[in-house]
Order: C-alpha cells, then structure tokens, then sequence
C-alpha cells in the first residue's frame, strides 16, 4: 500500500480517528484536513455557515500538495464530499484512493453529538448529507460503514484493499 489513501465522509463519521489509526497500522504519516483550513473556514463554520467552492478551493489545493509530497504512503482525512473535490486532489496525485467511511443521519449525529467542542455544529450535518456525492465506479475506493469498532474498519479495510474484489475495492 504504496499510494496515499484519503479517508472521506461526512462530519462525524470517524475520519480523523480511522485515518490516525490506519496511518499508524500502515507506518505511514497522517494528515487531518481540517488543520489545512484558514482560519476564515474555520470562523465561517463555526458561525454555523456551509463552506462553498471558492472557500473550498485553496483549502483543496493545500491537501492536494500534502498527498504529492506523499507519494510513497500517507493518510489524510478529508470530507472530499463532491467528486469535483477528489478529482482535485487526484490532480496532485493520481494514484491517491479513497476509504469512504458511510452511515444514517442517525448513526452520524448520535457520533458527531458526543464530540463537544469540534467546530462543525451539529446543524450543518444535514446539509453535509445532502453534498455528498458517494464514489463513482471509476475511482479507485473502499466504502465501510461506521457503525463498528475502529479495529474492525481497519481490518475491513486492509482485507479489501488486500483482495479487491468489486470496483469500489480498488
């Protein structure tokens, strides 16, 4: 597993978590895309606003020069809801995969609900659900629902990666 993986998903789906943990399984470096936000973002969120493309865009940029520099392995967590976003970052580096980690508005807010203090408010959940735009046959991903352990999304994770056998597994 040569290649940077970005784990993606809406707010409260665990990307942070599953990505430090899939980074340190894989000994590689991990990134956590939120960090990457200026901190115009980060006042726009927390006012309760959704972000837009133009305020996305240089955000994206940065990501995408964080997985060029990590061509050999690295795990990044990112939202990556829209494919326009990971065909962006797959501009920087095509051989980039995803690990899209999914689950209900319900699984979802009860696990964002139990994180006080993160700077996305509960209230945009819904609107990060209706942004997403799950992964295309054509890109090279892993769909795991989040509704088990961390320790069993990684081992789902490493079995599929390891023996892909549906296009999503690739």
């Amino acid at each position: 597993m040569g290649s940077p993986i970005v784990v993606m998903g809406v707010s409260g789906s665990g990307k942070s978590t599953v990505g430090a943990a899939l980074a340190q399984r894989l000994r590689v470096p991990f990134a956590d895309a939120d960090d990457f936000h200026p901190q115009a973002n980060i006042a726009k969120m927390t006012a309760g606003h959704p972000l837009n493309d133009e305020d996305r865009h240089p955000w994206l940029e940065a990501l995408g020069d964080w997985l060029a520099e990590h061509d050999a392995g690295g795990v990044m967590s990112c939202s990556a809801l829209k494919r326009k976003y990971r065909d962006q970052l797959r501009r920087h580096n095509p051989n980039v995969s995803f690990l899209h980690l999914t689950g209900s508005l319900e699984v979802i807010g009860r696990r964002q609900a139990s994180r006080p203090g993160h700077f996305m408010p509960a209230a945009l959940l819904a609107s990060q659900f209706e942004t997403l735009e799950p992964l295309d046959s054509d890109e090279a991903g892993i769909v795991i629902d989040v509704d088990q352990s961390i320790d069993s999304i990684i081992e789902t994770y490493m079995a599929r990666a390891a023996n892909p056998t549906t296009e999503q597994d690739r």
